[in-house]
């Protein structure tokens, strides 16, 4: 991910990767569904779940340091558990987790396109709005697995600039905010929500899939500048830039618009918060935003996400189908592949099923790295109370979530439980296929000599 004439990235380099991909998911994506939750308490949501991916973020970093290999959750799974299969199923659940990322963040993309399309047009088609989002989703998606094909590619430089403009964009909208809900005494900060403790956990539980940006530059430690020094430093200031961010315009979205607003349109939360303070122009500007900020995440996780599936295809870990290992850069169909299951599932998904499936499972590979680094826990290199920490929130957050859409999202229960069951069958027919054949040779053998003994 260095740009074109082969330099690396830098500290800040690092960190516009990340920040671009956290922010795509957080303010412009997951925002309106956390708020719709937990309404002006939204900000402790995205601050516990921030806490929990830090502790996360610790466990990656320090197995990262203290073993042989340098990478993600795959080839540290390798390395200190030795089981390909465990490795494989954690490396499966993780694509399908990037895949709905990218799902999400093309919904959003969608939802804004749609809010800036001029009237007479919406008018003009049959279903109007029904039709038009997937419609502009699925072609966001397919203009970036293009782009990935033809190896055009944001450099470092340029994602610099694009994350700083955003960023300065969401910080004026937020002080802007903090400004009018003084004068005017609206400001809300949830206080009394807060006392309710279920509204807060599960916006917190929905709220992991907009952490999972930091995870990206594990992959890409080859293309940052003294990554042993740099990489550290990057994840750290991302995650903490991000919830700021996050929880500064939460307290704005949830302050200036009506929980009515909100529900409506989940998506555009931020944009509709604004409008009213500077009127239409505000609306604009924060669409704009938001498209270009959900466009790079989804081309950023689009590369680092086939860049990850390569290394799997090279271990044996996914179908040779799926892409050639030896290919210069992002196997064109690793791209396509999984360009396509996004595609399919934002045209089809909700915002509510995206964003659960893909907060399970980050929580749940979140959760395995942490309690493998709390196995690893009498390396002086690691503190045992983080990845502790780690392990205990994901599996509670986990549960709590289906039991949230158990409860309230009966429907959007049985597809995120659905999904999940045949991810999860799918990954063990990969990897017991063996065993699978030779239990069908086996059967086989018995029926012919039954049959020749019988015959």
């Amino acid at each position: 991910m260095g740009d074109g004439n082969g330099s690396k990235l830098g500290f800040w380099g690092a960190v516009s990767i990340s920040v671009g991909g956290m922010i795509g998911g957080g303010v412009f994506a997951v925002l309106g569904v956390v708020t719709t939750i937990a309404g002006a308490a939204s900000w402790l949501a995205f601050a516990l779940a921030c806490t929990v991916s830090t502790c996360a973020a610790y466990s990656y970093l320090k197995l990262n340091r203290i073993g042989e290999q340098r990478g993600g959750s795959v080839s540290q799974l390798e390395e200190y558990l030795d089981s390909t299969e465990i490795a494989g199923i954690v490396g499966w659940t993780l694509l399908f987790g990037y895949v709905g990322a990218m799902a999400m963040y093309a919904y959003a993309f969608g939802s804004f396109a749609v809010a800036l399309t001029p009237s007479p047009v919406l008018d003009a088609v049959p279903l109007g709005e029904g039709l038009l989002r997937p419609v502009y989703s699925v072609c966001a998606v397919g203009i970036f697995v293009a782009l990935n094909v033809l190896g055009a590619r944001a450099t470092g430089t340029s994602e610099e600039a694009l994350v700083a403009v955003k960023v300065a964009v969401l910080l004026a909208f937020g002080g802007l905010g903090l400004w009018y809900g003084f004068t005017n005494d609206s400001l809300e900060l949830g206080l009394s929500v807060v006392s309710q403790v279920s509204p807060v956990v599960m916006a917190t539980a929905i709220s992991f899939v907009s952490f999972q940006g930091w995870q990206l530059l594990m992959y890409d430690q080859g293309s940052i500048e003294n990554p042993a020094e740099n990489l550290p430093k990057a994840i750290y200031v991302s995650i903490a830039v991000t919830v700021l961010i996050d929880g500064l315009i939460a307290i704005i979205v949830t302050s200036l618009a009506s929980p009515d607003v909100i529900q409506a349109h989940p998506e555009r939360a931020l944009a509709l918060a604004v409008e009213p303070v500077i009127g239409s122009i505000g609306f604009v500007i924060v669409s704009i935003a938001a498209i270009f900020s959900t466009g790079s995440a989804i081309n950023g996780t689009l590369f680092s996400a086939a860049h990850f599936a390569k290394g799997m295809i090279g271990d044996g870990l996914l179908p040779d189908k799926t892409g050639r290992a030896s290919a210069d850069g992002a196997p064109q169909r690793t791209v396509v592949v999984l360009g396509g299951l996004a595609a399919l599932f934002t045209a089809y998904g909700s915002l509510d099923g995206i964003t659960s499936f893909g907060s399970l499972a980050f929580m749940t590979v979140f959760g395995v790295m942490s309690y493998l680094a709390f196995r690893e826990r009498a390396h002086d290199e690691i503190t045992p109370v983080l990845p502790a920490v780690g392990v205990v929130g994901t599996a509670v957050f986990s549960a709590l979530l289906v039991w949230h859409l158990w409860s309230a999202k009966r429907g959007t229960f049985f597809v995120v439980v659905g999904v999940a069951a045949a991810v999860l069958a799918v990954e063990l027919l990969y990897f017991e296929r063996e065993h699978v054949a030779d239990g069908i040779e086996t059967v086989e053998q018995e029926i012919a000599s039954e049959f020749e003994r019988t015959g």
